[in-house]
């Protein structure tokens, strides 16, 4: 079994897709990188072959099945799950790999990021300061049940193309199908009742992009997402404490759109 596995979600024709495969395959550390897709095509072969690299394919239909897919192809210890619109630092694995090695009870361990809008790095806007703020105490208690529930508990601030996955203590993981966009929030829920740590890195390790095109943008203007979130602050609250919540959480959420 491989220590690490980068799978490269793909989908579509994404003009983005090779910017992603180009800071993986330039990883400081090098590791075993497939790509896994519901929609082979000529475009994610073209690449695969440019860069020697593994095309699996599935019947897909949903983002659930890709990500599912994706993770359960990975024969490795860990394994991140790369958005094809998104792009590593160099040394991403390498710090996540590291900070792994000293925590060997983490189940998920993810990083801060930053955001490419228009072609631009972003750093410092009001959704990645609110992020970091939330995530701040998974900084001193990552194993404190409550206090990751508090953290999830008025959003998503875990950034899910930045996780890594402990393969190896997450028996059975799956991302939950009833959910078409919220699927990554659900998952952190579940498994923010397992022992073990939510192991958060500070440091900014990959650019995450925000597009016109991409799936957040595209659920968040067709509001397919809204019903998801008040379902999943249901999860963490009282429901008229949740609609509260989700008014103020709806509004945040507009940030994502161009």
């Amino acid at each position: 079994m491989n220590n690490h596995t980068f799978v490269i979600c793909a989908y579509g024709e994404s003009r983005y897709l090779e910017d992603c495969v180009l800071s993986i395959v330039k990883q400081s550390v090098k590791d075993n990188i497939i790509i896994a897709t519901s929609t082979i095509n000529d475009h994610i072969l073209k690449i695969g072959k440019k860069y020697n690299l593994e095309v699996l394919t599935h019947n897909g239909g949903s983002i659930g099945k890709d990500w599912n897919f994706g993770y359960e192809s990975a024969n490795s210890k860990y394994v991140t799950l790369a958005h094809q619109d998104d792009v590593y630092q160099e040394k991403y694995l390498e710090k996540m790999l590291i900070a792994l090695d000293e925590n060997k009870d983490t189940l998920i361990s993810f990083s801060n990021y930053e955001e490419i809008r228009n072609n631009s790095i972003v750093s410092n806007n009001n959704n990645l300061k609110i992020k970091e703020l939330l995530l701040s105490p998974l900084r001193i208690a990552n194993k404190n049940k409550l206090i990751r529930r508090r953290v999830l508990s008025v959003g998503n601030p875990i950034c899910c193309p930045t996780v890594t996955y402990n393969k190896s203590l997450l028996e059975n993981f799956r991302f939950p199908m009833e959910f078409s966009t919220n699927l990554d929030w659900a998952a952190w829920e579940k498994l923010s009742q397992y022992n073990g740590r939510f192991l958060y890195l500070p440091e900014p390790l990959m650019y995450h992009r925000i597009h016109a095109e991409s799936e957040t943008s595209n659920t968040i203007e067709n509001n397919k997402r809204s019903e998801e979130d008040l379902l999943m602050l249901k999860k963490f609250w009282p429901t008229n404490i949740a609609r509260i919540i989700f008014y103020f959480y709806k509004k945040s959420e507009k940030a994502n759109i161009l």
